[in-house]
């Protein structure tokens, strides 16, 4: 088991209650740098899912962590990005899937009963406002994930951009329910406020499907390197490890710095 490596000031909140979805997960709580000190201060907020993965190697699925704690430690400090509280929200294990898809597809194909997902992704509303002294505005609170975490993120987003504008969406599981995520986004009339970060690597499996997402962005209004950044790694695979190299430059999109201090 590798050893904890958090970073900074993270608050730990265990067993925290979902009364929408009816039941526990733990939740990390990242405080920017000069939190305690400006009391009076409010903040950007990101939620990011899987959280297991997100700060600590101790609890990642893979012992390998995302390393967001040290990546905007030392982003705020250079003054690179906007101080900002970032909150990791672990999945339940065995009904991620029920959580995180954002319509009810296949799960499993196998047997004679398939195994499907009850699309619950729609109902996640975050709750820490009332405790941390965030910036509640969609403008300033942003939803973030990787692979299936990543689609159910743009999901949201488009389903309700009064309450999240700035999207990380990292690797999407595209494939979902025959292309679920492709007609999500042919629905739309007109575009929401949103700031979207979307990438993948070239040796993942289907690749090539997020750059029709791109495209079908586009088409819809948004406009690259303006409110659409997409990035396409070579090399890069389906993992923790990668993706961890890339919340450097999300982070920088998504949180640019506006000169208050």
């Amino acid at each position: 088991m590798p050893k904890p490596t958090l970073t900074g000031n993270i608050k730990q909140h265990r067993a925290f209650p979902s009364k929408i979805l009816g039941n526990r997960r733990d939740v990390q709580v990242y405080l920017p740098p000069g939190y305690r000190r400006f009391s009076t201060r409010r903040y950007p907020v990101l939620y990011l899912q899987d959280g297991q993965n997100v700060f600590d190697a101790a609890t990642s699925f893979s012992g390998v962590e995302w390393g967001v704690d040290e990546t905007a430690q030392r982003l705020i400090r250079k003054s690179s990005i906007e101080p900002l509280i970032i909150v990791a929200i672990a999945n339940t294990g065995d009904n991620r899937f029920h959580e995180y898809a954002p319509t009810p597809g296949v799960i499993e194909t196998k047997g004679k009963r398939k195994k499907r997902s009850r699309g619950l992704a729609r109902q996640y509303r975050p709750y820490i406002d009332k405790k941390y002294r965030t910036q509640p505005g969609p403008e300033f609170t942003g939803l973030g994930g990787s692979s299936l975490g990543a689609l159910v993120t743009l999901a949201i987003g488009i389903l309700f951009p009064h309450a999240f504008n700035r999207l990380i969406v990292m690797s999407p599981s595209i494939w979902w329910d025959d292309f679920a995520i492709y007609r999500l986004v042919d629905l739309i009339e007109k575009k929401p406020p949103l700031k979207i970060w979307l990438d993948t690597g070239t040796a993942e499996p289907g690749w090539e499907q997020a750059r029709t997402l791109r495209d079908q962005l586009i088409e819809k209004g948004w406009h690259l390197d303006i409110d659409l950044t997409y990035l396409e790694v070579e090399g890069a695979d389906h993992s923790e490890a990668a993706w961890a190299a890339r919340v450097d430059p999300a982070l920088r999109f998504l949180f640019p710095p506006t000169g208050r201090m």
